[in-house]
């Protein structure tokens, strides 16, 4: 398969959940870091002949949250934070796409508790292959940070020895493999 302009072939490509991680990483009482992902997150990336006109659409579901504490995660799920059982999904939907070398910037929407901000991603195209099966994929890595409190996830303590318990910084990291669509 041909690749035009360091990306996959134009078409419709599907992520696979199974062979990719939604991630993200949090200041933790101003002296650590806790990393956590998400579990179920589905979406479709539309590499277009022109690269600049490609779009890219992702779901996460917020209840899938793990970090490796279940009381924690179930207080991130909660009011506080995502409010899972109002706020049942994160999406992304793609506004534009810009080359930068041998790099990408992904600028679009994302809609994080009822708030939609715009927010723009490094991302690098890993290349392709074919998977065992015979179905060709693509890998692709994104990064980008947030302000927590841009999307209404202000909850905090304050630290006795000063700081908060939790950043408002977050880094979100994206490692994808998608799969070419089968054509219409």
């Amino acid at each position: 398969m041909s690749t035009t302009n360091n990306l996959p072939a134009p078409g419709t490509w599907l992520i696979d959940q199974s062979h990719s991680s939604v991630e993200f990483v949090v200041r933790h009482m101003m002296v650590s870091k806790v990393k956590g992902r998400f579990a179920e997150f589905s979406g479709t990336i539309t590499v277009a002949e022109d690269p600049a006109q490609s779009k890219v659409e992702a779901t996460i579901a917020t209840a899938s949250i793990d970090t490796r504490d279940e009381k924690r995660d179930e207080h991130l799920r909660g009011a506080d934070f995502f409010d899972s059982d109002t706020n049942k999904e994160i999406t992304f939907v793609s506004t534009g796409v810009v080359a930068n070398g041998d790099s990408y910037t992904l600028n679009g929407d994302l809609t994080l508790k009822g708030v939609t901000r715009p927010v723009s991603l490094d991302l690098s195209f890993n290349g392709i292959g074919t998977n065992p099966w015979g179905a060709e994929v693509a890998g692709f890595e994104a990064s980008t940070e947030i302000s927590r409190k841009d999307f209404g996830l202000e909850w905090n303590v304050a630290l006795e020895t000063g700081g908060v318990l939790v950043g408002d910084k977050i880094t979100i990291n994206l490692d994808i493999e998608a799969t070419k669509a089968a054509a219409e």
